[in-house]
């Protein structure tokens, strides 16, 4: 796959080496410091760092203003973007936005419902869906193009993912899914958290049956798991997620206070098995408010230092 645009992302993908990113969730309100904090701690081990959109239909600062503060700080950002929010006129506005700042990523999502937030009450957008967003983008793009058939003056240069879930039911359905989305152009995909190695592992076979591995680049999602609790509710209330018995039993069996450094273990050690399997080509470490861990596993894992390839600006 040859390189598209300006990302540093796509350079170090193209190039193989095996990426790694992260994410910060914007905050509760308008301080950037909340964003350039986060940023500071997982900057200098990771290629870039999505920045959620709105997550769990909570408002927060919006993920472009958040992307921008990290692009001032020579942070290389990943553009999140749902549709649940907006129509095609705002959702191509804010891809020029972005592109206006020279943000070279984005990752389309659907986004979670509305019910799950602070706002229950809010409307449900989706005049475009996942699919139809990567499509959008690379309209834009590879055209010129909006969606209304007029010509852009300096289209966005954007490398275009989307995510996964290889474990949501029903199981026979996520690869079919997933070569949806890159028949839509989905350029890389980040997955979901993954504690069941082996239903991944299975997931990835079929993905690479189908060739599908050669069409996009793959990264896995991982989570250290901060507590058995924790475990337990991945387990039970978060939608889409298989955390097998095995690492609960793992979790709880641990004492207390050592659970935070056995989670960061299975974290480490899910990542060093994954880089032997056909078809993963990075991986997305999501650390839910504790981005100060992330160092210490990418290094942990072997993924440091990180390769050398400077944005373009």
């Amino acid at each position: 796959m040859s390189v598209k645009t300006p990302s540093k992302l796509e350079k170090i993908l193209t190039e193989g080496h095996l990426a790694v990113t992260s994410e910060c969730g914007p905050p509760r309100g308008s301080d950037p410091n909340a964003v350039i904090e986060k940023a500071n701690l997982i900057k200098n081990h990771v290629d870039a760092i999505n920045v959620t959109d709105n997550q769990t239909s909570v408002t927060r600062m919006s993920s472009l203003a958040a992307c921008i503060h990290l692009k001032q700080m020579g942070v290389e950002p990943i553009l999140q973007m749902v549709t649940r929010d907006k129509n095609r006129i705002a959702i191509q506005s804010d891809i020029l936005g972005a592109a206006s700042f020279d943000i070279f990523n984005m990752l389309c999502l659907s986004g979670d419902h509305q019910s799950f937030g602070d706002c229950p009450q809010g409307q449900n957008v989706h005049d475009l869906d996942s699919m139809q967003l990567l499509q959008t983008v690379h309209l834009m793009r590879d055209e010129g193009k909006f969606l209304g058939g007029a010509d852009i003056k300096r289209p966005p240069k954007l490398f275009v993912g989307a995510a996964a879930n290889p474990f949501a039911d029903p199981f026979e359905i996520r690869v079919p899914r997933l070569a949806k989305k890159i028949a839509c152009g989905a350029e890389f995909i980040q997955t979901q958290c993954i504690y069941n190695v082996d239903k991944f592992e299975e997931w990835m076979k079929q993905v690479c049956d189908r060739g599908l591995h050669e069409q996009t680049y793959i990264l896995a999602g991982v989570t250290p798991l901060k507590s058995a609790g924790m475990a337990k509710f991945m387990k039970n209330r978060v939608p889409g997620m298989d955390v097998p018995d095995d690492v609960i039993k793992r979790m709880v069996d641990t004492p207390k206070e050592k659970q935070p450094e056995e989670g960061i273990n299975i974290c480490i050690e899910t990542i060093e098995r994954l880089k032997s399997v056909e078809g993963v080509k990075g991986f997305h470490i999501m650390a839910i408010e504790w981005e100060e861990k992330v160092p210490g596993i990418v290094e942990r894992a072997g993924l440091y230092p990180r390769p050398k390839i400077e944005a373009e600006n």
